[in-house]
């Protein structure tokens, strides 16, 4: 099961969707030049083909394993990890100050895509720390950024997230979990964490676990929980490790897939940990971590479904099976000659693509919300940043179960067989419209205050934005345009819907799901059509060294998922009108 990146389509939304001569002129990346951006994609391609790529099987099969409570991964899975490491890949987007190279999100959401698609149970592990980073980059003390960030930052030591609880999922207004002062300053944790991504392994020095927990004279719900530091071992005044903290693995999920990644089920017994920041703030610092993962959740869920798309791809063009019917020769022919398999590659290929282009260009904006100079436009990237993260995370990972499904069906009978490979695609990319907020929750937040604020302002000046590059297309592709706009003027009608529901938040909920699928096929489009745009202008032609067949292939994807893909809009607007009969239905008659 071989994995190629999609490099000349990475460099390209790069520069058209991400923007990338944008963000190095920014003040924090004016020393990172075009060159130096393509070669680090070279490497990183390289890396993720050579030596992560071939232990996703092996990481599939030979999964996780609890004894004597600590865990254990495979030693192809050591020796990987450690070459990242090693190869500073841990640090690519950390802060220089800690020993990070404090490349822009752009580059490194990219190459997320290549370590996600190469293997994704592995991948969680850097992407949790460097999430972790930014956390403690942003909210902890000086003292604790310089004790733990620059083993952090080199991947030599791990973070986690520890949300969840038995009686604390979605709902962290239930958070039980104890925090007792001493004092010395510290506080003294005791609780259960569950379902803890690489809560305890074997491939890191330490780990340092950021929790959230509660004070004894806390507040009930959300604003009476902090945010502490709890390391796996405690570290001494000269940054050497100390004695085993008291928390504890005390099981491991069995899951459907994503088996070489521990999900554990943490205790907490007098753990020593130390507060960040100030008291009952810690869920919005943790906020910094979840919005960061939750765009890297969708990456995720699109690095998958690409790397079962070309898995499917090459199936097709070499299994032989029945005749071309456009064709009088009786001899038969790989089945990508079928229509029907060009349905389900082509409908991956467009989506996939659309995807890209959208996870790149949110990724920027996180670049110019940190970095731009002008406060009145950082804030305007930061709404729009906050506005895509959840369509992002849902609509991406909605996709991927869907698409690795497709490219499941292209192998027929031999990809239900475990030994193909493509089974494990399916199942490992299920996780990720649960975790990280589920994607109805999701929906919600995305359909709700973020969208009716301000009576939809923000959602309809990037719809008017699309409609404006739709008028340029209309010269050269005026079937393509006018599908785009019609799109764009459903989805405006469905956020007047929403708009008119304010204050109702029962009847918001019950279209959130369908608003959101109908405005990530819109915005997929739009990005798509600006791709399109920019090789109309021929500009990128030389600089990125594409081909006529590129452009030509880029256009003809595009137009298949104008024409194809997009009228899906129009059925999930209707859905969206009647969405209210939902919530007629009694409880008893389900």
């Amino acid at each position: 099961m071989n994995y190629r990146v999609p490099l000349t389509e990475l460099r390209f939304v790069l520069h058209v969707n991400g923007r990338l001569p944008e963000i190095l002129n920014l003040p924090a990346y004016q020393e990172v030049d075009t060159d130096t951006v393509h070669a680090i994609l070279d490497e990183a391609a390289h890396f993720a083909e050579q030596e992560w790529a071939s232990t996703n099987r092996t990481g599939d099969l030979n999964g996780a394993k609890l004894s004597d409570g600590n865990v254990h991964t495979h030693e192809d899975l050591q020796r990987a990890y450690q070459s990242f490491c090693e190869t500073g890949w841990a640090g690519l987007r950390a802060p220089t100050e800690f020993g990070g190279q404090g490349l822009p999100s752009l580059v490194s959401a990219a190459c997320e895509e290549m370590w996600c698609a190469a293997n994704l149970s592995l991948s969680l592990l850097p992407m949790l720390t460097i999430a972790a980073v930014d956390t403690l980059s942003k909210h902890g003390s000086e003292a604790q950024q310089q004790t733990y960030l620059p083993k952090m930052c080199t991947g030599e030591w791990a973070g986690t997230m520890n949300l969840s609880e038995p009686n604390a999922g979605t709902d962290l207004a239930q958070v039980a979990t104890k925090a007792v002062p001493q004092d010395d300053g510290s506080y003294r944790i005791t609780g259960q964490k569950i379902f803890i991504t690489w809560g305890e392994h074997d491939l890191a020095e330490n780990i340092i676990h950021l929790v959230l927990a509660r004070l004894p004279d806390a507040a009930t719900g959300v604003n009476g929980i902090s945010l502490f530091i709890v390391p796996k071992y405690l570290v001494n005044d000269n940054g050497s490790l100390g004695e085993r903290n008291s928390v504890q693995v005390i099981g491991l999920e069995h899951k459907m897939g994503i088996h070489a990644s521990p999900t554990c089920t943490l205790q907490f017994d007098d753990a020593l940990g130390y507060m960040v920041g100030r008291a009952g703030k810690g869920l919005a610092y943790m906020f910094t971590m979840m919005k960061q993962a939750r765009l890297n959740v969708g990456i995720e869920a699109h690095a998958v479904a690409e790397r079962a798309y070309q898995n499917a791809l090459a199936y097709a063009k070499e299994r032989v099976q029945g005749r071309d019917v456009s064709s009088d020769n009786p001899q038969a022919v790989p089945i990508i000659h079928h229509a029907d398999v060009r349905r389900m590659l082509l409908t991956q290929k467009a989506i996939l693509a659309a995807q890209r282009a959208l996870y790149l260009r949110t990724a920027a904006l996180s670049d110019l919300a940190s970095h731009c100079e002008d406060n009145v436009a950082r804030k305007q990237y930061e709404r729009e940043l906050d506005w895509l993260v959840p369509l992002i995370k849902a609509w991406l990972s909605d996709n991927g179960v869907v698409l690795s499904n497709l490219a499941m069906q292209v192998f027929g009978g031999a990809g239900f067989v475990e030994e193909t490979g493509v089974a494990q695609f399916v199942r490992d990319v299920r996780i990720t419209p649960i975790y990280e907020g589920t994607n109805g929750i999701q929906a919600e937040d995305f359909a709700g205050r973020k969208t009716t604020a301000k009576d939809g302002a923000l959602p309809l000046s990037l719809l008017q934005e699309g409609a404006d590059l739709a008028m340029q297309l209309h010269e050269t592709d005026a079937y393509s345009a006018a599908n785009i706009l019609s799109a764009i003027d459903v989805a405006q009608r469905s956020i007047a819907k929403l708009v008119e529901w304010s204050g109702q938040p029962e009847k918001i909920g019950a279209a959130a799901s369908v608003y959101l699928q109908q405005m990530g096929l819109t915005l997929g489009a739009i990005e798509l059509m600006r791709g399109v745009l920019a090789l109309r202008s021929g500009s990128l032609k030389d600089e990125l060294d594409l081909s006529d067949d590129f452009g030509a292939a880029q256009t003809q994807i595009f137009q298949a998922y104008s024409a194809y893909v997009l009228p899906q809009v129009h059925g999930l607007y209707e859905q969206i009108v009647g969405s209210e009969t939902i919530l007629d239905v009694a409880l008893d008659s389900f």
